[in-house]
């Protein structure tokens, strides 16, 4: 294996300059059209970096669910999730974020990068009440820098093509994982995925907000 081990030798491999609209496209606060992105947006994925290593974290609901205080912070409300608390733990050791938004059908991605602090203000979370329940935190994000990513990755995934999803026949169900992972675990009873699977639909309907 040919291991690269110093910044000379990646600039090597990659002689051409850098592209002057990759450096353009990059500023330290949400500008309109930045802004138009993340309001169409209905999923992002969180990164957080934290004493017990990194996490990546998805984040979805409708379109807008993510707010702008001014060009220079976010607001997101945490809703439901399975309360290992990853990122939000992370958050309080580290405060550096980066985010990665996508938008169904739009080929460009938009990246934030910023420090983000953790409120549980009543009137903040009472913002974003959703279905007659309020978010326990808001995440204040302090943005540094936003830039779009180019469609590459997506065009190469073909990832908008509805011709391109996959029957989730094919592949394992969560119950089917869980079960198989208790199984070899002799200090952990083995897991029911069947009745897992079976419930998860109407849990998830009822655990959303």
């Amino acid at each position: 294996m040919s291991t690269i081990s110093s910044v000379e030798a990646l600039a090597a491999l990659y002689p051409n300059p850098v592209a002057p609209a990759s450096i353009a496209k990059e500023i330290d606060h949400v500008d309109d059209n930045y802004a138009a992105l993340i309001a169409a947006s209905p999923f992002f994925v969180l990164a957080t970096n934290g004493p017990e290593g990194l996490d990546c974290s998805p984040r979805g609901d409708m379109p807008g669910f993510v707010r702008f205080r001014d060009a220079k912070t976010l607001l997101i409300p945490d809703r439901r999730g399975n309360n290992r608390l990853d990122s939000l733990k992370n958050i309080l050791f580290d405060p550096r974020i980066g985010m990665l938004f996508l938008v169904p059908g739009y080929g460009e991605t938009l990246r934030v990068n910023g420090t983000a602090l953790l409120s549980s203000d009543p009137e903040l979370c009472g913002q974003f009440e959703m279905a007659g329940k309020l978010p326990a935190c808001v995440i204040v994000v302090t943005v540094e820098s936003v830039y779009f990513q180019c469609s590459r990755a997506v065009v190469r995934a073909d990832l908008w093509n509805p011709s391109t999803q996959v029957d989730r026949r094919r592949l394992p169900s969560a119950g089917q994982i869980l079960r198989d992972i208790t199984a070899k675990n002799v200090e952990v009873e083995t897991f029911d995925g069947e009745a897992y699977d079976k419930a998860l639909p109407e849990r998830v309907k009822a655990t959303l907000y």
